[in-house]
């Protein structure tokens, strides 16, 4: 991680190294670029629990199978770009928001679009102005979601059709963070589909068979269903189809330290197997 001391990209988009292929994939919370005006009031190991740290690098082959891979430069505990703009608790406002807000379960777990805890801690000591949001919107938010609806309808417009995968890593203890009291062990990858609605049963299905292959433990939307990139995007009767992806932390690195583990090589390698696998798929239905 860094910190940056002026403005940065929003962004990093990687384009296919080989024949396209409609495969858009985007990972919304693998920046580490810790804008100056966050002013966060927590230690930034903590406040780092939030990203998604090494996702792109996880899937660095997409590129190279003919796909394209956005990934974002900001952290999502500055701006999240997997939630919508009105996902916002007013508690966290120092003044009234200028549009009606329709906050989630998300926003009540501190968790929304701008988040307000992090590992149960409050990330700031004072309200944030509405100003200051709509700069985060704006400079953020909203270049991120453009780029990824270029190059989604890109691909549908060359192709007639269009795979997302929505890329993400979760907490070994996702769980407790989202208060859901079970025995049950967090599965190694939860596939997301927001319960059948997204992409087509196949696509999933896929991705599913070559994970236990791998010797995986795979769960679908538990506990993890999808929230606004697959839900916006995902229509599979139009043919767009969105999955999101989420792999344990814990198979790849220190929660505590933010180093890779000894095993980061060889999941990389079982995840750039699973690239093949679904570009073998997007190809034999084209």
């Amino acid at each position: 991680m860094k910190f940056a001391d002026t403005e940065f990209e929003p962004y990093v988009l990687s384009l296919p190294k080989a024949s396209a292929i409609p495969l858009v994939c985007d990972s919304p919370h693998s920046g580490v670029i810790y804008p100056a005006d966050f002013q966060y009031a927590i230690p930034i190991s903590v406040l780092r629990s939030g990203e998604d740290t090494y996702v792109e690098e996880l899937w660095h082959s997409i590129p190279s199978v003919g796909g394209t891979l956005l990934a974002a430069n900001f952290p999502r505990t500055y701006i999240d770009p997997n939630r919508e703009e009105d996902d916002i608790d007013p508690n966290i406002l120092a003044e009234p928001w200028t549009t009606d807000l329709h906050p989630t379960e998300k926003s009540r777990l501190g968790h929304g679009l701008v988040w307000s805890r992090a590992r149960n801690q409050a990330i700031y000591d004072r309200k944030l102005w509405v100003g200051e949001v709509e700069n985060r919107i704006g400079s953020y938010h909203r270049p991120y979601h453009d780029a990824l609806q270029r190059q989604i309808e890109t691909a549908h417009e060359r192709f007639g059709v269009v795979w997302h995968l929505n890329l993400h890593s979760m907490p070994a203890n996702s769980y407790e963070v989202l208060e859901i009291d079970t025995d049950k062990p967090l599965a190694d990858f939860v596939l997301g589909d927001r319960d059948g609605t997204t992409c087509d049963p196949t696509f999933i299905g896929i991705i599913e068979d070559y994970l236990l292959e791998q010797g995986y433990t795979v769960a679908r939307n538990d506990p993890f269903k999808g929230v606004a990139l697959i839900e916006r995007i995902g229509r599979p009767e139009e043919n767009r189809h969105s999955l999101q992806i989420e792999v344990n932390r814990s198979l790849y690195m220190d929660e505590e330290s933010y180093e890779k583990s000894a095993n980061f090589a060889a999941l990389q390698q079982d995840l750039t197997g699973l690239t093949r696998r679904v570009a073998e798929f997007v190809q034999s239905v084209l």
